[in-house]
């Protein structure tokens, strides 16, 4: 999700009565990310303030968990990240013995954080667009890469060297996977093609945010869940909506995990458990209008929002959807080069 840092922090939670400074615990995620409500109650039972950093791409959270001097306490990670990192001995291991709610988990679920986290959230990479620009909700990721003239300078992509290819591959009948160099190249032809009706490449959460964007943002690249946040900052309620492309996408898995150095791991322990309980990963899940990844949760879901096809997509749409796996080291590096290479042609 970028090279520059947006919202530095935020915190939340107060001091329990009588404590002169309370502990802190930093939190690295996505911006608007997590109920506070939650974080408040946690807060509350424990007298511990969470704050939270925030980073707007997965190349940006993987810099910041690689800097020695980061003060993360626990993160939201990636699927692939958690046995990355974790094997790199930056991460906890994290089992029934240390989180027992990972136990309301598939172990489907549980494997895909490789052992050093616990299921956050899941969900898709799509469309999202703005209703009144947009009138007929978008079908296909040809929508996004070839739009009409209408959409000159008014599309929001992304700059991440994995997630920022999705759209081009899937609608190539390509692995989104891919290490295959004639493969990678047709896709950046097909994203140079796209780059004249892109006006930024930074994640649309972010870019939504600054006035010299906000207003001329009509689509997007981005994720489920992404139209409720974008609406909440637009103070307008279903003035961004949502759409999976026919072709296919990529179906994701967010995990939180515990920082192996951190100085106040039993903590963060006691705030994963707490977040993975049945209850409040639902309350999470309803309050961000995700999916819930523990079976357990699906219960304190309500009904309307189990049913919305923004939130829980279809099967026709879940029968297409692929899973992320890890990219080589010269895959990587062609496409961080593709990606510099198509700003240019903006």
């Amino acid at each position: 999700m970028r090279p520059l840092l947006l919202a530095a922090s935020l915190t939340v939670g107060l001091a329990a009565p009588g404590q002169a400074q309370a502990e802190t615990l930093n939190l690295l995620i996505w911006e608007s990310y997590i109920d506070q409500s939650l974080l408040d109650s946690w807060s509350a039972r424990t007298g511990i303030s969470v704050k939270q950093s925030y980073y707007d791409s997965g190349d940006m959270r993987d810099e910041m968990l690689a800097d020695p001097e980061s003060k993360a306490d626990l993160v939201v990670i990636g699927e692939g990240g958690g046995a990355i990192f974790g094997k790199r001995g930056l991460l906890e291991p994290l089992s029934v013995e240390t989180i027992p709610a990972l136990e309301s988990y598939e172990p489907s679920w549980r494997q895909r954080c490789g052992g050093y986290g616990v299921p956050y959230l899941w969900g898709t990479m799509g469309i999202l667009y703005r209703s009144d620009q947009v009138t007929s909700a978008p079908t296909s990721w040809e929508d996004l890469l070839l739009p009409s003239s209408g959409m000159r300078k008014h599309i929001a992509m992304y700059n991440d060297h994995s997630e920022a290819f999705v759209p081009a591959l899937v609608y190539l009948g390509q692995s989104i996977n891919t290490n295959d160099k004639p493969v990678l190249k047709a896709a950046f032809e097909l994203m140079k093609r796209q780059a004249p009706f892109v006006l930024t490449y930074d994640y649309v959460i972010s870019s939504v945010q600054d006035p010299k964007l906000g207003d001329r943002i009509y689509m997007a690249l981005g994720y489920s869940g992404d139209q409720k946040t974008l609406n909440d900052k637009t103070g307008q309620k279903n003035f961004w909506r949502y759409a999976v492309p026919k072709e296919g996408t990529l179906s994701w898995l967010d995990c939180i995990a515990v920082m192996a150095h951190s100085p106040r791991k039993a903590l963060a322990l006691d705030l994963v458990e707490f977040l993975s309980q049945p209850r409040q990963a639902a309350q999470n899940a309803v309050a961000l209008r995700m999916p819930v990844v523990s079976q357990a949760a699906l219960a304190f879901v309500p009904p309307a929002q189990r049913g919305d096809p923004e939130i829980y997509p279809p099967d026709e749409a879940l029968a297409r959807i692929q899973f992320q796996t890890e990219l080589s080291a010269q895959s990587i590096q062609l496409r961080r080069r593709i990606i510099t290479a198509v700003a240019s042609f903006q």
